[in-house]
């Protein structure tokens, strides 16, 4: 009667494990009775004792594999969790960066309206005071004094508002708060990579912390005591960025980098520093010298017109009443070349084209000059992104380093290709 109990326990042992491993697959086992030779009494086996030594052995090797796999787990786990505050901290930066990236947009919007609005006012009031003082040339009496009046007025009171608009200069505003839109937003995409891709750190957040404050910096919002002097001394690229640690020069190699690729990069450093840079500074000394020239045209052409205009009816008629009307509508056209064709806004592009290859080369010789290449950006990550900064190939790219190498300074091409 042992036999044939232990026969189904163990054959129903059995079938549940066959079960589990293959699915359907069915199994029974049947315990034949085994004789002693000797006697006829049946061999008796230790049922109880075998079927719990098989589930010991079940459970044990169940609680071992567990235990290794919530090991394995967790200890994943804690490699992938950073610090909570850090996340938190970075997650506010983020939305202070998009209200930031919203808050230029809107204020770049309301100036944008003002230039249009400025200009369209004072060429209005221009033409009808030059109008008026036409007309108050060819009257005597009553009405000659009104028109006078009512010119010389209008004329003051252009002069005054071109003194205003060419100060703040709206259109380069207006350029100005477009590019901090966009550093804004590209800045959020930054930190959002950092979330998502990577184990951000205290050092993520101090980073982020610069650079929102060097954006601050570079574009302010308000205009009185902070804003951009619009008519510098000197012409200067952008910078929008904090400034990069010096770090040490280093020989060692690896995460991507070799002798050519560096040798490569510092070629076009060097045409970024001759050409490019240099170029757009170039042109953005003509454009502030031909706004600084229009700047002041306007204004002295109304105020000559609001003094011819008040000799109108006087011994000196004809002069006055030419005057009055020819500066009147030559300074309605230096306005519109002025505002209308926004030189301000092309100064302002012109610097910050210059600034966007100064950060270039900035950001290659800080690569190039970090001895632990490990802490470098990888060599071909880099150079594919350098390559797409300037519009070129890689084939690109590396031709035109050998192309300077050969010529230096003689080179005629710009890295950039975009601009």
């Amino acid at each position: 009667m042992a036999s044939l109990q232990s026969s189904s326990v163990i054959g129903s042992l059995a079938y549940s494990s066959g079960r589990c491993r293959r699915g359907m697959t069915r199994a029974a086992i049947n315990m034949p009775k085994l004789r002693n030779g000797g006697g006829g009494q049946s061999l008796r086996l230790p049922a109880r004792d075998l079927v719990q030594e098989v589930l010991d052995m079940g459970i044990g090797l169940s609680v071992a594999t567990t235990s290794h796999v919530e090991k394995k787990y967790r200890s994943r786990t804690v490699s992938n969790v950073s610090d909570p505050m850090v996340i938190a901290k970075l997650h506010e930066i983020m939305e202070a960066v998009a209200d930031r990236a919203e808050m230029h947009k809107n204020i770049g919007e309301q100036r944008d309206n003002w230039n249009s609005l400025l200009l369209t006012s004072i060429n209005a009031i221009t033409l009808t005071a030059a109008t008026m003082a036409g007309i108050a040339a060819t009257n005597v009496g009553g009405p000659l004094m009104a028109l006078k009046l009512s010119s010389t007025l209008m004329y003051l009171a252009a002069t005054g508002m071109l003194v205003v608009m060419n100060k703040i200069q709206p259109s380069q505003l207006v350029e100005e708060q477009r590019n901090a839109a966009r550093l804004f937003k590209q800045l959020h995409c930054q930190i959002q990579t950092t979330l998502f891709s990577g184990n951000p750190t205290s050092s993520d957040v101090e980073e982020a912390m610069e650079k929102v404050l060097a954006l601050d910096k570079a574009y302010p919002l308000p205009l009185i005591g902070v804003m951009l002097e619009k008519f510098p001394k000197t012409v200067e690229p952008a910078v929008w960025w904090p400034q990069h640690r010096q770090r040490q020069e280093g020989r060692t190699y690896g995460n991507g980098w070799s002798v050519e690729l560096e040798e490569e990069m510092r070629e076009i450093v060097g045409v970024l520093k001759r050409k490019d840079t240099e170029d757009y500074l170039r042109l953005g000394k003509i454009a502030l010298k031909v706004n600084k020239i229009l700047s002041i045209s306007g204004p002295l052409l109304t105020g000559m017109a609001a003094c011819g205009t008040a000799f109108v009816g006087s011994s000196h008629a004809p002069w006055a009443a030419i005057v009055g009307v020819v500066a009147g509508a030559m300074a309605s056209v230096v306005n519109t070349m002025e505002h209308g064709g926004q030189v301000g806004m092309v100064f302002e592009m012109y610097r910050n084209n210059a600034g966007f290859f100064r950060l270039m080369e900035e950001t290659i010789e800080s690569n190039l000059n970090e001895r632990d290449v490990g802490r470098r950006e990888n060599g071909e990550l880099f150079e594919m992104k350098v390559a797409l900064q300037l519009g070129r190939s890689l084939s690109g790219l590396n031709n035109l380093a050998a192309s300077s190498s050969k010529q230096g300074e003689a080179i005629e091409e710009f890295a950039s290709k975009l601009f």
